[in-house]
């Protein structure tokens, strides 16, 4: 009798260090097993299925409600030597193994090693580079946070989650690897923003994410212009942003203040932001001082350009008044939040066009 706390002991060992589908099988033979000898000894409700099932959960888990008892000698051995030693420990063990099974899927997100393959319509941000990425994505979320949209962060350093409420991380040894991109659901990302650790690496990654994913929208920072240029030859529906702090300098000494215009535009928590929206396919044909005049008046909105699409081709900042805006021409604008294009009523744009002095926005 002395051995048999290290005979139980080296029992639950053993089963926490079963499969899932072992611990399962040998459950469902503890159970039967169980029921047929309470069935030898026993008669009345405790041998009814569920009844049975009912008390072999409440002695298992150690409740005892006490409501459906043993009341044979025979049903009460079994029940004193067999149903509470063995299904205690299994019910322990399958409470440890599922407790152990959770830690190591947060401990694996952490680390970046889950696999998010099967997101679709997220952004995906290639490369964490600090306070840099985590501003960037506080600005992502401050933005479309409300649509819930995720976030995958991936990255090659040897760090965790750096922001596990607001991202989803996978790391791995290279931004361009096609195991990092398949984990991160490149391929049904909408999104891809790369900022790698130079101009080499955010070249490499942002042309393996375009491999992978011929729809979404992919965005690159350089520091050289002829890093964005290569990229743009080989993916011409790639964006690329190019260090400016130059000519912000410059644009800062020749007109005070000029920073702090350019540096609310661009931040969604600034007040007022840059924002774009597309001119629905059904949209009449509109002027572009009519649209101006409409979106200041009901939507305190300042129409600063238009393009063709959203790769920004055929950019027309300040556009003249009376320049044709048609539909699926992809317009940007200064508010203080995102409109969405059905808050626009287009065909009253349309017929404001007759009153539009257009010598006033040429």
């Amino acid at each position: 009798m002395t051995q048999l706390p290290q005979i139980l002991k080296t029992l639950y060992a053993h089963f926490t260090r079963l499969s899932w589908d072992a611990l399962l099988v040998l459950v469902a033979l503890h159970l039967l097993i169980s029921y047929a000898a309470i069935r030898v000894f026993e008669s009345g409700e405790i041998t009814e299925t569920v009844a049975f099932w009912y008390y072999y959960i409440v002695t298992v888990t150690t409740t005892g409600y006490g409501d459906i008892v043993p009341k044979t000698a025979g049903g009460r051995m079994v029940t004193t030597l067999w149903i509470m030693p063995m299904g205690i420990m299994l019910f322990t063990a399958s409470l440890a193994k599922f407790i152990q099974f959770i830690a190591d899927r947060w401990r694996k997100r952490m680390r970046g090693e889950a696999d998010y393959s099967y997101l679709q319509g997220h952004i995906v941000i290639l490369g964490w580079q600090g306070l840099r990425t985590r501003r960037m994505v506080l600005e992502i979320v401050a933005d479309v946070g409300a649509a819930s949209r995720e976030i995958v962060l991936c990255s090659t350093k040897e760090i965790e989650n750096p922001m596990p409420e607001q991202l989803k991380f996978v790391r791995d040894k290279a931004l361009s690897d096609a195991a990092l991109h398949r984990r991160a659901g490149s391929a049904g990302a909408a999104v891809i923003i790369v900022l790698g650790h130079d101009d080499n690496d955010t070249l490499a990654a942002a042309l393996a994410a375009a491999s992978v994913n011929r729809h979404a929208h992919v965005v690159a920072h350089f520091e050289q212009q002829s890093f964005g240029d290569l990229l743009t030859a080989h993916c011409p529906r790639a964006e690329t942003m190019v260090s400016l702090s130059i000519e912000m300098m410059v644009r800062a000494a020749l007109d005070p203040g000029s920073s702090r215009v350019h540096r609310d535009l661009v931040s969604v928590m600034g007040g007022q932001n840059n924002f774009s929206l597309r001119v629905p396919a059904d949209a009449p044909v509109l002027r572009y001082g009519a649209l101006l005049q409409t979106l200041k008046q009901q939507h305190n909105a300042t129409l600063i350009a238009m393009a063709q699409d959203t790769g920004g081709s055929e950019l027309r900042p300040n556009a003249a008044g009376d320049a044709e805006v048609k539909p699926g021409t992809v317009l940007y604008y200064i508010a203080a939040q995102r409109l969405n294009p059905a808050q626009v009523n287009w065909r009253a744009v349309a017929l404001h066009v007759t009153n539009v002095d257009y010598t006033l926005t040429r």
